[in-house]
């Protein structure tokens, strides 16, 4: 009997249920009678939040995972594994629930920026990797979302229907990867796979437990555990959340009754107890704190925004732009000012400072170009939440906003100074409060404005007291990342003037009366989606500050003394399953879309150079919903197009999680990727356009103008009829070709492919070495990475087998070795099977472009 054996013996039956059932949230019980403390978990995998959703705790925030897979590089993403190791430890956390393994099989996926790629190999690498870094500092990686988790439509409930031969060579690779890379922790996924929810399915002994031999702990997604005994009996570990669960007393009930052996039970808390082991929860010793992050974090997070930009187009060599060479560019898009950082929903954090396009190339071009910015175009939305930059607390006057929790009388129970208005979880005694109330006041508020609220339940804004949003919102969903996360917002717009209030309680009537908007319409899912305009209400702005300081019990003398302000007051009645998620939001009414776009051409027709940034809104690409289209969301196309007639050197950057059509590719001179880019993504992008570095990403996912896969499942069963041919292995069965192939990506100079090796003979079942000179044939210093893919005579079918990179001179030549695993010369027929004759070996720069090819034969004895 090991020691673990000895601590399970210890305990009795409701102790080993109450472990291996969430204790709150993002915790597990303790239990002191054996030395085991609680170990906390967090989402991932582009930052860790910690256990709580507060701004005031920030967290960096990294590149995407398609950002991270872009730069395939394995060392890279063991560095972000252990920067974001290093995060948990500073917040506390024990488990990182990262990274995720599911694949790309249809651009139209809305999560795709958490997940790395199209292909099993590159994600299982770029995720071991992931993973290495994670728990070479004692905390532990989650491979989630175990498994075909692929599309966000349904996603709690659908079936993906998978025949085992698709089954085992793409989707189970990644997670066969992560197993064999020492994972700790393996999530389920909410949808079921060939029948079973995947809480309760088959797979998760075999081939997981059984043949690779996973020894840590499968948690749930949060909630996918739906019934007591068919997931305990299942090899299904630990139910998260709780303390409410299908476990719990139903579970010590069902083992009473003789329905789950109490063996079943012992085997869960045994894991658990190893996982606690490895993170430190059943060590006497304390952890060490970790210091806050550091200059070297940031300056990693800037080199891997760079080196994971995918350069796609660069008409006559453009770029990199010499800064010499430049008075004045203009920087033009919504995106410029307001890029997308990070892809939201669960794996969202509150950044420290992130650096926008505009501010990377404003202080890059600090005294040597002007840089003017043109947003061009308004996207549709609601507002943004308000924060520190847009709104002052009236109570003390602080930039920022007042939130107080109200009892069922109205009493105040609690209030607190927050810097968001978009809070998914308030302070204070939440429990006890039946109104979250937050106030703000806005300055300078004169003119139209767009002003919002959002949440489930009951919502009451009111502008200088004035009611303009009265509305119940009914839940529509049990979607844990809709319902906690992205309640639907509520927007009407309103027309402020600068007349004085007599009274904050007694408004001035104003000249429209608002009503609420139309209940009948139904919210809509997303965390800036659905907005519901409101007719246009004529109030009165300007609030004295010491009538509003005393109107919430403050004192005036605190910092709103001589300062006018509208004030915002939005209450939210907490209902039960209504989640505590709550936003108020305000921005001005956007500007005339013709004067808009004529303001940002005229900005590109005065500049040498005009970089566009365009992307996708939450709306778009978002966790909870897959995409409708590829298309750029608003008039993003027609900005490019206006920007290219005026000025040749138009360089657009595509800030998304995923592809996106791209209809004027080649009207303009250069086109970046810069994915999701974290937090330094301004700073990353500043590098490469001006060749401090260069564009080191590769496409990890193919992109087109069309999907060739649905993500919309029938009668509750999404079909994976295409079997094994998802993204580029698709594309080679099309007629037409998509616009940019899987791997492509351009760098600063030019490489030739000069010669390949391959063995002429090889035994199944081995690892295979392939040599691949090149040569640098450009101006500068570069790195290539050299992509191998298999296939086999007489098929159309062609998949990577493995891939390097290599660094050069300008003229100089290098050699680099590549090896194959075994299991690319495999196929699965209810056991891995290697076919014996002539495989082609091929070698170039993306799935298409590949020069160099070779034959090798592949034979026993």
């Amino acid at each position: 009997m090991d020691d673990l054996d000895r601590l399970v013996d210890k305990l009795d039956l409701e102790a080993k249920v109450r472990l291996v059932t969430g204790a709150t949230v993002w915790r597990t019980a303790a239990e002191p009678a054996i030395g085991l403390e609680p170990m906390a978990t967090s989402d991932g995998p582009a930052g860790v939040r910690g256990e709580g959703w507060d701004e005031r705790r920030t967290s960096l925030s990294l590149p995407s995972a398609t950002a991270l897979a872009a730069t395939w590089d394995e060392s890279l993403a063991r560095s972000m594994g252990e920067l974001l190791a290093d995060e948990a430890r500073r917040k506390g956390v024990h488990v990182v629930l990262a990274p995720t393994l599911n694949l790309h099989r249809s651009p139209l996926g809305g999560r795709h920026f958490e997940c790395y790629s199209e292909d099993p190999l590159l994600t299982g690498r770029i995720g071991a990797a992931m993973i290495a870094g994670i728990q070479s500092r004692g905390v532990a990686a989650t491979a989630k979302h175990y498994v075909a988790n692929d599309s966000e439509t349904d996603r709690l409930t659908l079936d993906a229907r998978v025949e085992e031969r698709t089954l085992r060579e793409v989707y189970l690779a990644p997670f066969e990867a992560a197993v064999r890379a020492g994972v700790w922790v393996v999530m389920s996924a909410y949808n079921g796979v060939n029948g079973p929810t995947m809480s309760e399915n088959p797979l998760l002994a075999e081939p997981l437990k059984g043949e690779w031999g996973f020894d840590g702990v499968v948690v749930s997604d949060w909630g996918a555990v739906r019934s007591t005994v068919a997931s305990a009996r299942a090899a299904q570990d630990l139910a998260m959340p709780g303390p409410e669960s299908p476990w719990g007393a139903a579970l010590v009930a069902a083992v009473r009754a003789g329905e789950v052996p109490e063996s079943a039970i012992d085997d869960k808390v045994r894991r658990l107890l190893r996982l606690a082991t490895r993170v430190g929860a059943l060590s006497t010793a304390p952890a060490s704190p970790m210091a806050a992050a550091s200059s070297r974090d940031r300056a990693l997070l800037r080199r891997v925004a760079a080196a994971s930009t995918v350069l796609l187009r660069n008409k006559g060599a453009l770029l990199p732009l010499d800064p010499h060479n430049l008075a004045r560019v203009a920087v033009i898009g919504p995106h410029a000012a307001h890029p997308r950082i990070q892809g939201g929903g669960s794996a969202g954090v509150y950044p420290e400072s992130p650096v926008t396009p505009l501010d990377g190339l404003r202080t890059a071009l600090y005294g040597r170009a002007e840089v003017h910015h043109a947003p061009g175009v308004h996207l549709d939305g609601p507002p943004a939440p308000l924060d520190t930059t847009t709104a002052r607390n009236p109570r003390t006057g602080e930039p920022g906003l007042l939130v107080r929790l109200l009892d069922a009388a109205g009493a105040e129970i609690h209030a607190e100074h927050r810097l968001s208005g978009r809070l998914p979880e308030p302070g204070g005694p939440i429990d006890e409060a039946a109104t979250v109330e937050i106030s703000a006041l806005l300055p300078d508020a004169e003119g139209s404005w767009d002003v919002a609220a959002a949440g489930w339940g009951r919502l009451h804004l009111t502008v200088n007291g004035r009611t303009v949003i009265d509305e119940t919102v009914p839940r529509h969903t049990d979607d844990p990342a809709t319902v906690h996360l992205a309640p639907p917002y509520r927007t009407t717009r309103i027309t402020l003037s600068p007349t004085d209030l007599a009274d904050p309680a007694h408004p001035a009537e104003p000249a429209h009366p608002a009503e609420p908007a139309d209940p009948t319409a139904g919210p809509t899912a997303g965390p800036t989606a659905g907005p519901t305009a409101g007719p246009t209400a004529g109030l009165t702005a300007g609030l004295t500050a010491d009538r509003v300081a005393r109107h919430h019990g403050g004192d005036p003398a605190t910092g709103l003394a001589g300062w006018r302000g509208v004030e915002l007051v939005l209450r939210r009645e907490l209902v039960p399953g209504g989640g505590r998620a709550c936003v108020l939001a305000a921005a001005p009414a956007p500007l005339d879309a013709a004067a808009a776009m004529a303001a940002a051409v005229e900005a590109a027709r005065a500049s040498e150079v005009a970089v566009v940034v365009v992307g996708t809104t939450e709306q778009a690409e978002g966790e909870g919903v897959d995409r409708e289209t590829l298309a750029l969301p608003g008039a993003q196309d027609a900005l490019v197009s206006a920007v290219a007639a005026v000025n040749p050197a138009t360089i657009v950057v595509v800030n998304s999680g995923g592809p996106v059509a791209m209809p004027w590719r080649e009207e303009v001179a250069a086109v970046l990727v810069g994915w999701f880019p974290g937090e330094e993504g301004g700073n990353g992008l500043a590098d490469v356009l001006l060749g401090r570095a260069e564009p080191g990403g590769r496409l990890p996912t193919t992109w087109a103008d069309r999907a060739l896969t649905s993500t919309t499942p029938r009668d509750g069963v999404l079909v994976y009829a295409e079997g094994p041919h998802i993204g580029y292995r698709g594309w080679l069965r099309e007629q037409e070709p998509p616009v940019y192939w899987f791997g492509h990506g351009l760098g600063y100079t030019s490489w030739a492919y000069e010669e390949l090796w391959v063995p002429e003979r090889v035994v199944p079942d081995r690892p295979v070495r392939v040599h691949v000179r090149v040569r640098n044939t450009g101006p500068r210093p570069g790195r290539e990475v050299v992509q191998v893919y298999l296939s086999r005579p007489h098929d159309g079918d062609r998949w990577l087998a493995g891939f390097a990179a290599v660094t050069a001179e300008p003229g100089e030549r290098a050699e680099v070795v590549v090896e194959l695993p075994a299991r690319a010369f495999q196929h699965w027929a209810g056991a891995w099977c290697t076919a014996e004759g002539e495989v082609r070996v091929r070698a170039g720069r993306s799935a298409a472009d590949l020069p160099l090819d070779a034959a090798m034969t592949v034979a026993y004895g």
